[in-house]
This record gives structure tokens, C-alpha cells and sequence, in this order.
């Protein structure tokens, strides 16, 4: 079982940028955490930070066929991309929204994702612990898949 992590713009400055805001905690100890969440449970993650929206897209596509679930923080695009929303419904791979901050307590423009509706869940507001959080629910919905499968492909009981 492989789960993504992808990431937006400006994540990569994690630990340096309005830490009142994101904590001074950096993405690679961040990342870290998620490891060991993942080796606990036998699975097997990947990481992918990028500042360029195209890219993330990308990203999100290469998940078609290849993870069981996304981790995503698509940051600012969250609010304003359009092309994320669309990338995320065409692979149909079960997606969590998180955030580092409560975007419902920030500048209005935060308030409405557009990824959101697409998404299987959100997780928002406990700084790093919004990761730790995510990479559970991401785990436990991508086993609940795999049993839906497994169950429509077993013989009937007789």
C-alpha cells in the first residue's frame, strides 16, 4: 500500500515563514513523523513538494494506478485552483485535504477551497499535527477500499 504526499507552494519554507502562523517546525521533521506512522502500518510513502501548480497536477495524475490515497496540502492553490479540484476528481484516488493552520480563523480569502468538495475529508488547524492526523485517516480509507474490493471479488457464501 503506497500513499502520496503532496505538497503546495511555500511549504518547503516551513520552520522559517510567519511561524505565529506554521510553528517552527521544518516539512523535513514534519516528514519524518509521517515515516514512522507509515513503517508502523506497513506502509510505504512518498513525497512530493512542489512551488509550481502544473507540477502538482502532474503529481496528482502519476497517483492514478500507483497510491492507494493522497495527502495533500496544496497550500494557496487550495483557494484559487480550479485545474487541482479537476485533477483530483479524475483520478479518484482518495484524497485528504490538510492544512497547518485553521483556514476558517484566517483572511477571508481562505475560507472557501476549492478542492475541498473533491476530497474525501479535511484536517486543519493543529499545525504539524494536521499531518500526523491526515496520514491515519489516509491509511484507514485506503484499507477500507482495498477490503471493499476484496470483498466484491470473493466468491458468494454458500
Amino acid at each position: 500500500m503506497k500513499i502520496a504526499v503532496i505538497e503546495g507552494p511555500n511549504l518547503n519554507m516551513l520552520g522559517i515563514r510567519e511561524r505565529s502562523i506554521y510553528g517552527a517546525m521544518t516539512l523535513s521533521a514534519i516528514h519524518d513523523g509521517m515515516k514512522k506512522i507509515a513503517e508502523q502500518n506497513g506502509v510505504e510513502v512518498e513525497f512530493h513538494q512542489s512551488n509550481i501548480e502544473g507540477e502538482l497536477i502532474d503529481r496528482i495524475q502519476e497517483c492514478y494506478g500507483e497510491s492507494e490515497a493522497i495527502v495533500l496540502n496544496a497550500a494557496a492553490y487550495s483557494h484559487t485552483s480550479i485545474a487541482l479540484r479537476d485533477a483530483i476528481a479524475a483520478v479518484s484516488v482518495p484524497t485528504i485535504e490538510v492544512h497547518l493552520s485553521n483556514t476558517a480563523q484566517r483572511e477571508e480569502f481562505r475560507h472557501k477551497s476549492l478542492i475541498t468538495a473533491v476530497c474525501a475529508g479535511v484536517i486543519a488547524g493543529f499545525g504539524p499535527f494536521s499531518y500526523h492526523l491526515a496520514m491515519i485517516a489516509a491509511i484507514q480509507i485506503a484499507r477500507e477500499t482495498e477490503a471493499r474490493k476484496n470483498a466484491a471479488k470473493a466468491p458468494p457464501n454458500e
